[in-house]
């Protein structure tokens, strides 16, 4: 069974309120969005290998560490792209795939309309990018398309996560971690999370 790993951190519990809001400007979201992503960035890559090397300071030789280049973010577009930005500003070599996931506001059933992602998934670790786990469909979808792709390690990062969505994508998927922010309560009945934080695409994006 996959973990489910709830980050908590002073930082990210003043810019998590900060998203949940209505009130705040689009500017701000965009602000608190890259700090909750960034720490959800650390949390998900705390246990990725590294070689040990040598480097010299201007004092002496000391040393050191290489994080292994394995990674690859995966953001679920468009709302995922949010998340992409702060978290190649750790990581830029990292390459990214992507995946184009629509919502059918009626159905809530998502309909994908775009796939690229490198190639030699099966040695890479992957790190998918979605910041809504409402009902899970859309990162079933996703991690469905990336498997038969050849990839074999994969994790998920979210901002918030309702329970039903967590129960969804364990069932499907029970080998793949989940790191978010929060669990929130449950989906209304428009298949929206609540507490929540409404749209975060429309809300992140200004439309």
């Amino acid at each position: 069974m996959s973990y489910v790993h709830q980050a908590d951190h002073p930082l990210l519990r003043h810019a998590l309120t900060r998203l949940r809001d209505k009130n705040t400007s689009t500017q701000d979201f965009h602000r608190h969005a890259a700090t909750v992503s960034q720490i959800l960035i650390m949390e998900a890559t705390k246990n990725v290998p590294v070689d040990e090397i040598e480097v010299e300071t201007p004092i002496q030789f000391t040393r050191g560490y290489n994080i292994h280049e394995s990674l690859v973010f995966v953001p679920v577009l468009r709302a995922g792209i949010s998340m992409l930005f702060p978290a190649r500003e750790f990581l830029p070599w990292a390459p990214v795939g992507f995946i184009g996931l629509e919502r059918n506001e009626k159905t809530a059933i998502a309909r994908e309309y775009y796939q690229k992602f490198p190639d030699d998934l099966e040695h890479k670790r992957i790190i998918v990018l979605d910041p809504m786990l409402a009902t899970g469909g859309s990162l079933v979808d996703t991690i469905t398309a990336l498997r038969r792709k050849g990839a074999n390690t994969i994790c998920v990062v979210c901002i918030v996560a309702a329970p039903e969505g967590i129960a969804f994508l364990q069932a499907r998927f029970p080998e793949v971690d989940i790191f978010t922010a929060a669990i929130d309560s449950h989906l209304n009945g428009d298949k929206y999370i609540v507490p929540g934080l409404g749209d975060f695409g429309d809300r992140y994006f200004g439309t």
